[in-house]
């Protein structure tokens, strides 16, 4: 039995929507359940358990909504690598992302659970991510700094 089954899904008719990111079989049913997925604790941990997306989560927790080339800076990964592991996240619906010119903004999912904000937070007390915050703060020409 998958995770999905409580859900009624109409069969899908438009092969467009298996982008890219979307390729393999077992991640293509989450855009159409998101809401499935974003309230089963599973979803979340799994999410947790990749050190990428775990310090892409501890800094949006921390700083509210941030653009992908902040993301890129403060970890000191690939653009591609940071964009692929929040374009899970947001599959999943853990995140939710908004586009402004050039920029692409993420920020925690609006209806994500209490507890998985609870969990979140109570990570965010035990782990440190004082070391990436920093660099964050260093990095020139941030883009809400132009935006506001």
């Amino acid at each position: 039995m998958g995770c999905c089954l409580a859900v009624a899904v109409p069969p899908l008719t438009n092969p467009s929507l298996y982008t890219s990111r979307a390729r393999s079989v077992s991640y293509a049913h989450i855009r159409l359940s998101t809401y499935v997925h974003i309230h089963d604790p599973r979803t979340l941990f799994r999410a947790l358990a990749d050190s990428t997306r775990l310090r892409c989560l501890l800094l949006l927790w921390a700083e509210d909504q941030l653009c992908v080339c902040e993301l890129v800076h403060a970890l000191d990964m690939t653009q591609s690598r940071i964009s692929r592991h929040l374009g899970h996240l947001r599959d999943l619906g853990i995140v939710k992302d908004e586009r402004r010119g050039q920029w692409v903004f993420y920020r925690l999912h609006p209806q994500l659970p209490a507890w998985a904000r609870e969990v979140l937070a109570t990570t965010f007390a035990a782990e440190s991510v004082s070391d990436i915050r920093q660099r964050l703060a260093g990095m020139p020409n941030r883009p809400l700094a132009e935006c506001s």
